[in-house]
């Protein structure tokens, strides 16, 4: 196909069509394409010679395809003019209509322009016709207005007369005349209601004052507490359509109601003073019962029921209690007595059955789920005042009876005796008697306090404890240096003796069943300490008295006469008389130690080389001589009270066979014996008693000292007390017999 034909079988657009011609490139494209497509399809039908015989029927169905398409496009075509053509006759149409449209609105609104100059001089019409309206009611309520004031005098009178209900019902017609006046006048407040705002603020005033005194009121008048109570309820109902704010009486009244039953209990300040809280909470004890049954029985029916007054009133007075015990605990420190009766009173007799826990008042009094009168805080704050308090209270009394006592050692009268002939006093008794009272009372508040206050117990003992031990080291040192001579120095140590076992014996009650076994180890630790310092300065006392005599101990008259030991047996007995005035187990205790103290000055005496046997005779004598001593002594404390088995005597028996001996030779197996007996032995002290006998060689001596070294070292007897050990052997004159150790 040629480019005339195409030009031909081309469509010609009218003039103004909007479709692109062909210098459009996009049109330019497409039809290159198209050749292109046209080319290609033409090579590949007519590509072989055979083919281009049927070119012409290829050639006649192209024209019908292509008229056909030319068809279709013009009937296309044709119908699209034919829509523009009625678009366009429609938008003439409506041009028409918006032309008349405008016009139209111009003359409306010429119109409303010279209505509205029309109306504004219609205004002073109108406001003639309002006035004229006023007026008319005004002329119509005239008679009812010219009647307020009196109505507001006579409804004041009724307040003051305390006619609550008939002064509510005078205020509300003198409203309802306000609201009648209100619309008409359009807002307008006329000045003869001035006074009905304070009039109401005045009723209002007499509602609350009978609220806030609705305890007495019940019992006194209780029209007049149910005239205010309906009144407030009454005009919570209240409507107006004044611009004016809710009175709300009855909020005003149920504050009222709380007010007044806190000032009656809590208005006034609490005073502090001796007994003035305790007082003061007693008084609540008995009150505050009474006052929730009189609002069940008197208050209650006079309110409405949702007033639910017995909850009410315990909520309010438990709250007032709170705020009033918080204040307090704000206040100066208490003593001692007010912060225990204040614990006590808010954790056990506040909430038992004797104030709020009573069985005669109903479920509606209970308090036990609001928040407790006193916080963790507060209680923890009245027991460290309370345990501080009580700690140098104990300590003060503890420091006046040990002074008490004290001041009686240098008496010139023995100590005082019980019935039974024991030196008594009654010290230990009342150093008890505050511990474990003060350790008792508290369990009435709290295990807490109850555990605080038992040790502050034991340590202001264990102080008290240290203090007697104090004094009596001063008492003794004082009375050594002669700047302080007790008359009766021996017998006041044995009091205290006394002292010590009676608080030894019932310290246990101060450890009840609900403490920790071995809490009162500390205690019983000092108690042994005194003791043993009480049994040293007694028996450094007998000491004092036994030195000078065993000075001439062992000599030549010893070996002959038994003067020596017996002017130590009278000395020793009389000094252990007083002995019997201390009680048992300590008097035995005491005696096996005074027993020890003499012969361990006499193992003391013979070890010093004062004597040296010139033969066989002083020796027999020398044995004789410890064996004589041996059984005064035994029956010098036998006689005093002092069991055989504990006593030290038998080893004077021991050194008599050591120099009983005849032949040293055998020295060896007396000097093993003697270490079987008494492991404490040394050489020194062999060695001693060998210069004792006067007749051993130096190689005897040798051969008699290894047999110490020789065997298996023996192992001290069961309960026996060291001997030798407490002799050097030689050595200065002892300055105490006794050991650091326990005497026991």
């Amino acid at each position: 196909m040629d480019s005339a034909a195409r030009d031909k079988m081309q469509p010609a657009l009218p003039p103004g069509s909007s479709c692109p011609g062909p210098e459009w490139p996009e049109q330019e494209r497409a039809e290159q394409l198209a050749r292109g497509a046209a080319l290609k399809w033409a090579s590949g039908i007519f590509y072989r010679p055979e083919q281009l015989a049927r070119l012409g029927q290829y050639r006649s169905r192209e024209v019908q395809r292509t008229c056909s398409l030319e068809a279709r496009i013009k009937s296309v075509v044709q119908s699209y003019l034919e829509g523009v053509k009625t678009g366009v006759r429609q938008l003439a149409w409506a041009l028409e209509a918006v032309q008349g449209a405008r016009e139209a609105l111009g003359q409306a609104h010429g119109l409303l322009w010279g209505m509205a100059e029309a109306a504004q001089t219609l205004e002073p019409l109108r406001e003639q016709v309002v006035q004229h309206k006023q007026l008319q009611a005004m002329s119509q309520l005239l008679p009812r207005l010219r009647a307020v004031p009196a109505a507001l005098a006579h409804t004041q009178t009724l307040i003051d007369a305390q006619r609550l209900l008939e002064a509510y019902v005078s205020l509300r017609e003198l409203e309802q005349l306000q609201e009648e006046t209100w619309a008409p006048l359009g807002g307008l407040e006329l000045p003869v209601f001035e006074g009905l705002g304070p009039l109401a603020e005045a009723l209002g005033q007499a509602v609350e004052a009978a609220a806030g005194a609705a305890g007495r009121l019940a019992r006194e008048d209780p029209a007049l507490l149910v005239a205010a109570m309906r009144v407030a309820e009454v005009d919570a109902g209240r409507t107006t359509s004044l611009e004016q704010a809710a009175r709300d009486w009855r909020q005003r009244c149920l504050r009222a109601l709380q007010e007044g039953l806190e000032q009656i209990h809590f208005g006034t300040p609490l005073q502090p003073g001796p007994g003035a809280l305790a007082e003061w909470l007693e008084a609540l004890r008995v009150a505050l019962p009474a006052e929730l049954a009189a609002a069940e029985a008197l208050v209650a029916p006079c309110c409405p029921p949702h007033y639910n007054v017995v909850r009410l009133w315990a909520h309010t007075l438990h709250s007032g209690l709170r705020r009033c015990l918080q204040q307090l605990l704000e206040g100066p420190q208490l003593e001692a007595a007010d912060a225990f009766t204040l614990l006590h009173w808010a954790l056990h007799v506040y909430l038992g059955p004797e104030m709020m826990g009573s069985l005669e008042l109903g479920p509606e009094a209970d308090v036990s789920d609001l928040e407790p009168l006193l916080t963790l805080e507060n209680i923890e704050q009245l027991e460290a005042i309370f345990v501080a308090k009580v700690q140098a209270s104990v300590a003060q009394w503890l420091q006046k009876a040990l002074d008490g006592d004290v001041a009686e050692w240098g008496r010139e009268q023995e100590p005082d005796t019980d019935p039974s002939g024991f030196y008594h006093s009654p010290m230990p008794a009342i150093v008890l008697q505050i511990l474990e009272e003060n350790i008792r009372v508290t369990r009435m508040v709290s295990e807490s306090l109850q555990r605080r206050v038992h040790g502050v117990a034991l340590s202001e003992l264990s102080a008290f404890l240290r203090s007697f031990s104090d004094a009596l080291i001063r008492f003794s040192r004082d009375h050594l240096r002669g700047e302080a001579t007790a008359p009766h120095y021996v017998p006041y140590l044995l009091a205290t003796l006394n002292h010590q076992s009676a608080l030894s014996s019932s310290v246990s009650v101060l450890q009840p069943d609900w403490v920790a076994p071995g809490a009162l180890a500390p205690v019983e630790a000092a108690l042994d300490e005194l003791q043993r310092r009480i049994c040293r300065l007694v028996l450094e006392a007998l000491l004092a008295e036994l030195q000078p005599l065993f000075a001439a101990l062992p000599s030549r008259r010893w070996l002959s006469s038994p003067e020596l030991l017996d002017d130590v047996c009278e000395r020793t007995a009389s000094f252990c008389q007083d002995f019997r005035h201390v009680r048992d187990p300590v008097v035995q205790l005491l005696l096996a130690e005074a027993e020890r103290t003499v012969v361990l000055q006499y193992l003391h005496a013979l070890m010093q080389g004062r004597l040296v046997c010139r033969g066989a005779d002083e020796r027999t004598q020398a044995a004789e001589r410890l064996r004589h001593d041996a059984a005064q002594l035994r029956e010098l404390f036998l006689g005093l009270g002092l069991e055989e088995s504990v006593q030290c005597a038998p080893v004077l028996l021991a050194l008599r066979e050591l120099l009983n001996l005849r032949d040293p030779t055998l020295l060896g197996l007396e000097v093993a014996g003697l270490r079987q007996q008494f492991p404490d032995v040394s050489e020194d002290h062999v060695s001693a008693l060998l210069d004792l006998r006067g007749d051993v060689s130096r190689e005897q001596r040798l051969a008699a000292l290894s047999s110490l070294q020789a065997g298996p070292q023996p192992s001290p007897p069961a309960g026996g007390r060291a001997l030798f050990s407490l002799v050097p052997a030689p050595a200065p004159p002892l300055s105490s017999c006794l050991p650091s150790g326990s005497c026991a």
